[in-house]
């Protein structure tokens, strides 16, 4: 494989488009009884991610001490070295206190970097701040919000950032596009309270985005969010690769896979495997657990569903201020698009977190919410038979 950190930006560039002529072929047989694929088949029955738990079957009581939160990522047991992209769902900054109007700051780095993909592959991820998706911001309605952007020296590309949430041309992309080692800064009043995307928005915008290159930020509305016990950052994406699904080593992007829709890897929180290997939700009996949920694409649309739970409320498309839709199964989010979620944990186990697109499942998008406590029997039991009605004569 050639040195590309040693080509010319415009040999980098038309490699892009470039053909992968020898991927290998995936046994799919085989991927739904792995964890590699992190097919249906998998994430529904017992899996090596149990493990995280105490012991118990079907139930899931897992011991926090020793949960997967914050251990060192090795599933990619060929490459235990290399740098992980995934981002914790669990860091997101806690709800604001103050009541006014403030100027806020907020730094961005752009880099790229080869990290974990898949079980025995790595990728050069585009970044922000070394994490897929970037930092999750939360300011207040009414705020003077200052951006500042760096484009770390070691990147091949230009990057820069369209925040959602501006009133302005181009969300702030207008303004700048630093190469290697520049930076560029700007101001904007954040106006609408909502949950909004960002991504990086240099030309071609879609490669930038389906390399790791989105987040999002919370508008917080006059007032704040009702309280919960639990806040969690989860976002889609998109990975085009020259190589096929499951391909081994270092892999390639594919920008005429990418403009023919034809996504080899979806991910939640940058790769597969990251909310189930990596970082898995957790929540007990009793608390409430809110999602913000993004889309990054940037072709797809997503229908985010999570099996054995159903949405109090569902905050559509971001919106904070509408009143929000009660006792919702699965919620459609558009690529770019965003939605929060709210639910109250009523039976202990582990739950999938899935695009209801099921077959994507098998090429790495699915997660797991793991739920202790006591089990209500009255809420969910398992009959140990099944008699036949009285008078039946079966």
């Amino acid at each position: 494989m050639p040195d590309r950190s040693k080509q010319s930006k415009t040999e980098r560039d038309g490699a892009q488009s470039s053909k992968y002529e020898n991927a290998l072929p995936v046994n799919r047989r085989a991927l739904l009884a792995g964890t590699a694929g992190l097919a249906v088949g998998s994430v529904l029955g017992n899996s090596t991610a149990t493990a995280q738990s105490s012991g118990t079957t079907g139930t899931a009581h897992f011991d926090a001490t020793t949960a997967a939160g914050n251990r060192l990522y090795t599933v990619n047991p060929t490459h235990p070295g290399m740098a992980d992209i995934s981002q914790n769902p669990a860091n997101v900054p806690p709800p604001l206190t103050r009541t006014e109007p403030a100027t806020v700051r907020l730094d961005f780095e752009t880099i790229e970097i080869e990290a974990h993909l898949d079980t025995n592959s790595t990728y050069r991820f585009w970044t922000f701040d070394g994490k897929v998706p970037g930092p999750f911001h939360r300011v207040r309605v009414g705020d003077t919000v200052e951006v500042y952007l760096k484009n770390n020296e070691d990147s091949w590309y230009a990057h820069n950032i369209d925040l959602h949430a501006v009133n302005g041309p181009g969300g702030g992309a207008s303004l700048g596009a630093p190469g290697p080692g520049e930076s560029y800064s700007f101001r904007f009043k954040a106006l609408n309270a909502g949950l909004y995307v960002y991504h990086c928005a240099v030309a071609p915008v879609a490669l930038h985005i389906s390399n790791g290159m989105y987040g999002l930020i919370l508008v917080e509305p006059e007032g704040g969010l009702p309280p919960v016990d639990r806040e969690y950052y989860v976002m889609q994406g998109e990975i085009y690769t020259e190589e096929r699904f499951g391909s081994p080593g270092l892999l390639n992007e594919s920008y005429d896979k990418l403009i023919d829709e034809r996504a080899e890897y979806l991910v939640f929180n940058g790769h597969t495997g990251a909310l189930i290997d990596h970082y898995p939700l957790q929540a007990k009996v009793g608390e409430t657990v809110r999602i913000y949920f993004g889309n990054g694409g940037p072709n797809y649309i997503s229908s985010f569903h999570v099996i054995g739970e159903i949405f109090d409320r569902a905050y559509l498309h971001g919106s904070l201020e509408t009143p929000p839709l009660e006792n919702v199964q699965t919620i459609t989010v558009p690529a770019g698009g965003a939605a929060m979620v709210e639910f109250k944990c009523d039976v202990p186990g582990r739950y999938v977190l899935v695009d209801h697109a099921l077959s994507r499942a098998e090429r790495g998008l699915a997660g797991y919410l793991l739920v202790e406590g006591d089990e209500d029997p009255e809420v969910f039991a398992s009959l140990d038979s099944d008699p036949a009605p009285e008078g039946s004569s079966n």
